[in-house]
C-alpha cells in the first residue's frame, strides 16, 4: 500500500499541475465573473512587523479595479498560517460585510478527493507498443491509505497511469486565498490595505562578541535570525521587529493590531537596524527593503559596537546546605567560574536596548586565529543595565573547601535552631599571573560572621562576598 500512494502521487503531479493551476484561475477570473482575483502582481506595498512569540502582523497594500455595488473579492498569495478574524481591509468607500479563508489547498490527493463519487479519466500506455488507451473510472474512495476505483465491471487499487480530470473543483485554491464580500459605492480602481495577523514568522537575535587580548574590551556584533514557515513570500518588504514579550490571547480579535501605537524618540543602532521605544516595547526597523522567501531563514545585522568596555571575573559560588550540618570536606576540587561584565551604557561604548538572544565569545590566540571561548543567553536588557555572561570554568584556578568546625547553639524545632560553624577555603593558582577571585556564599537564616581571615560584604539579606587575591603560582586562603 505504501508503494501505491508514492506511485499515485507522482501520477497526480504529473498529470495535474500542468493545466490545472491555469485552469483554477481561469475559473476563478473569468467565465461566471463572480470573482475579482487579486494577485501578487497589484501589490503596492507590503510591511511585516514581527514579534519574538511566532507573531506577524503582515500589511498588505494593493491596487484594485472594483464595480459598484457588492463584489467577491479573492485576495491571493496571503499567508497560509493567517489569523483571519484579526484580518482588516482598509480603501476609502470599501464596506467589508463578510470574508472567508479558503486554505483547502490543490494537491494530488486533495484534487482525488475532491472526485469521490464522481468519474476520472486512466490513460494506459501499452507495455510493448507504447499506444496510449483511455479508461473511465469512478472514484470509490481516496484518502491516506490509498484510492480505491471502479473500472467497469471491476475495482482496482493500484492506479497503473495518469489520471486526467475534467476540471478543478470550485472549493479548491492553488494557494491561499483570502475571499471577500465587499460593497463599494463607487465603481473604478482604488487603493486598498489587507493588514492582519500570522503564526509561521519568527526572529530571534544571536551576538558575537571577540575579546581583546587583555580581556577588558571586545567588539560585539548583533544579527537577527529571520525564520519564514508561513507559506508565503514576502518581496522587497518593509521589515520591522518588535522585541518585548507582547500579551496575545488564543482568540486574537482585530484590537491586538492597535498595540503598533505611535513610536517615540529613535535611534541608530551603528551600522544595523534603527531603533526606537515603541509602547512598551523596542521597535528596530530595516532601512532597506528586504525578500522573505518561504522556508528560508535569513540573517539581517541588527547591530555593531567596536571597543566595548568589559570586565572579566574569576567567581567561587558556595551552596547554603552545608550550614546546617556537618559536613566536613566539601570538595577537593571546586569549580572556579569565568564571567564577564559588560555596563551597557554610552560611556563603555555600547547603552543600546539588546534583544533576548545567545552571545558566542572569540577571541585570538597567539597565532591570530580566532577560537571559541564560550556563550551565554541574555534577555532583554534595556539601556545601562548589566550584562553577566558566564562563559565556563577555569582551569588554572581551582579551590577546596572544608568545614573545621561545627556545634548546635540552641533550638529544638526546624525553624529555630541555631549554629555555629567554621570553614575553610583554599584558592590555588597556576598561570603566571596573580588573579582575583570573587567568593559569594549564600547563607540561609539570621547569620552574623564572628572572626574571618579578610572582610566581607553583604551583597543581598542572604549572600556574603569576599575578594580573595591569588599570587601567580600560588595559593590563598579564607577562613
Amino acid at each position: 500500500m505504501r508503494t501505491l500512494l508514492c506511485s499515485l502521487a507522482v501520477v497526480c503531479c504529473a498529470a495535474v499541475p500542468a493545466w490545472a493551476a491555469e485552469s483554477l484561475i481561469q475559473k476563478q477570473e473569468g467565465g461566471s465573473g463572480q470573482e475579482i482575483v487579486s494577485t501578487a502582481a497589484e501589490r503596492e506595498a507590503l510591511s511585516l512587523t514581527i514579534y519574538n512569540n511566532n507573531l506577524a502582523l503582515i500589511k498588505d497594500k494593493r491596487r484594485l479595479h472594483l464595480p459598484a455595488g457588492t463584489s467577491a473579492l479573492a485576495l491571493r498569495e496571503v499567508s497560509a498560517k493567517i489569523r483571519p478574524e484579526s484580518a482588516l481591509l482598509t480603501g476609502g468607500d470599501l464596506d467589508l460585510l463578510e470574508q472567508n479563508f479558503e486554505y483547502d489547498l490543490l494537491t494530488p490527493f486533495s484534487l482525488l478527493s475532491k472526485y469521490v463519487g464522481r468519474e476520472v479519466t486512466i490513460l494506459r500506455q501499452h507495455p510493448t507498443t507504447g499506444e496510449e488507451r483511455a479508461e473511465q473510472a469512478l472514484v470509490l474512495s481516496a484518502g491516506n491509505n490509498g484510492v480505491v476505483l471502479k473500472v467497469g465491471d471491476h475495482i482496482e487499487t493500484g492506479v497503473h497511469g495518469r489520471l486526467i480530470f475534467p476540471d478543478v473543483p470550485a472549493n479548491l485554491r492553488d494557494r491561499p486565498t483570502l475571499t471577500l464580500l465587499v460593497e463599494s459605492a463607487l465603481a473604478g480602481k482604488r487603493e486598498a490595505e489587507l493588514s492582519y495577523l500570522s503564526s509561521g514568522l519568527s526572529w530571534q537575535a544571536d551576538y558575537v562578541a571577540e575579546l581583546n587580548p587583555n580581556d577588558d574590551r571586545l567588539n560585539l556584533g548583533g544579527w537577527v535570525t529571520l525564520t519564514n514557515e508561513s507559506g508565503a513570500d514576502y518581496p522587497q518588504a518593509r521589515l520591522q521587529l518588535v522585541a518585548g514579550d507582547v500579551h496575545v490571547v488564543q482568540d486574537v480579535r482585530q484590537e491586538s493590531l492597535e498595540m503598533m501605537a505611535a513610536p517615540t524618540m529613535a535611534s541608530k543602532a551603528r551600522k544595523g537596524m534603527v531603533e526606537e521605544a515603541m509602547f512598551e516595547y523596542h521597535l528596530y526597523t530595516l532601512e532597506r527593503p528586504t525578500t522573505i522567501a518561504d522556508n528560508q531563514q535569513k540573517q539581517v545585522s541588527l547591530l555593531q559596537a567596536d571597543d566595548v568596555a568589559c570586565r572579566k571575573e574569576f567567581i567561587l559560588r558556595g551552596q547554603d546546605y552545608y550550614y546546617r550540618n556537618q559536613a566536613g570536606d566539601l570538595g577537593t576540587k571546586l569549580d572556579v567560574g569565568i564571567e564577564v561584565e559588560i555596563q551597557n551604557e554610552k560611556e563603555a561604548g555600547l547603552g543600546l536596548p539588546l534583544p533576548a538572544g545567545v552571545v558566542r565569545v572569540y577571541k585570538k590566540d597567539s597565532s591570530g586565529l580566532l577560537q571559541f571561548v564560550g556563550e551565554d543567553r541574555i534577555e532583554h536588557t534595556p539601556d545601562r543595565e548589566i550584562l553577566r555572561l558566564r562563559l565556563g570554568t577555569a582551569f588554572d584556578v581551582t579551590a577546596e573547601k572544608k568545614q573545621t568546625s561545627f556545634k548546635k547553639i540552641a533550638g529544638t524545632g526546624p525553624f529555630n535552631y541555631s549554629f555555629e560553624s567554621s570553614y575553610e577555603l583554599k584558592v590555588k593558582n597556576a598561570k603566571d599571573e596573580p588573579v582575583e577571585v570573587k567568593v559569594l556564599e549564600p547563607l540561609p537564616g539570621d547569620w552574623k560572621i564572628m572572626n574571618e581571615s579578610a572582610p566581607h560584604s553583604k551583597k543581598t539579606a542572604h549572600t556574603a562576598s569576599w575578594l580573595l587575591k591569588v599570587p601567580a603560582k600560588g595559593t590563598a586562603t579564607l577562613s
